[in-house]
């Protein structure tokens, strides 16, 4: 047990009951519990599998690689339309958690058999991506930026262009672009500090600024 998991759960306001509860069954399966990005993290041969948390409305646990999954029960959730890999169960009280045991510990077991046959998610090819017209307009008047863009992963591009492309105006989706022009031409995506760090905690202390 990682004593940052124990400080994360009690300093929680909502949902300590129902996250000590997953907890205990993701230790009894043999998994190793650390702390990343700010959140319970539990591993298997070093690769992250499943991840803990607590929102508003419900707590959850998110598949790192839960498109793998065979979900006959139909409890996995696909949280956004541009979540390819990952994917969430969410709980609103303890006892759907206590009934759920068995049946966690099935995913479980089986994201595990996943990892330890080497099973990834093939993502989808960005070719599929609608830049808008203000992006590719900034290409041609900047080639540097240009290249640093396409040098970004697949989803920190696809970050960036369903945030550029939301606004209705012209005018704020050039203000988006010119805004974050810098940082994608350090290599960071949308979501990354600005801190200089590689990512987000624990090589950042949290006390950035995040865009």
């Amino acid at each position: 047990m990682n004593p940052k998991v124990d400080a994360f759960i009690f300093k929680a306001k909502k949902w300590q009951d129902e996250m000590e509860e997953l907890r205990r069954i993701l230790l009894s399966c043999a998994l190793i519990e650390e702390f990343k990005w700010g959140v319970p993290c539990y591993t298997f041969q070093k690769s992250n599998l499943i991840l803990l948390g607590g929102f508003k409305d419900y707590c959850v646990l998110s598949f790192a690689k839960g498109a793998l999954l065979k979900d006959p029960n139909g409890i996995l959730i696909q949280q956004t339309e541009n979540s390819q890999s990952v994917r969430i169960i969410r709980f609103t009280n303890l006892k759907e958690i206590r009934e759920k045991q068995a049946l966690l510990k099935t995913y479980i077991f089986e994201a595990i058999e996943a990892e330890k046959a080497g099973m990834k998610v093939i993502l989808k090819r960005n070719s599929d991506l609608v830049l808008p017209e203000e992006l590719l307009a900034k290409f041609q008047l900047d080639a540097q930026f240009k290249h640093a863009f396409e040098a970004l992963t697949p989803g920190r591009q696809r970050g960036y262009c369903l945030f550029f492309s939301a606004p209705k105006q012209v005018s704020t989706r050039e203000i988006r672009i010119e805004k974050y022009h810098q940082q994608i031409l350090n290599g960071k995506g949308i979501t990354d500090c600005t801190c200089g760090l590689s990512k987000k905690p624990p090589n950042c202390d949290g006390s950035h600024k995040y865009i």
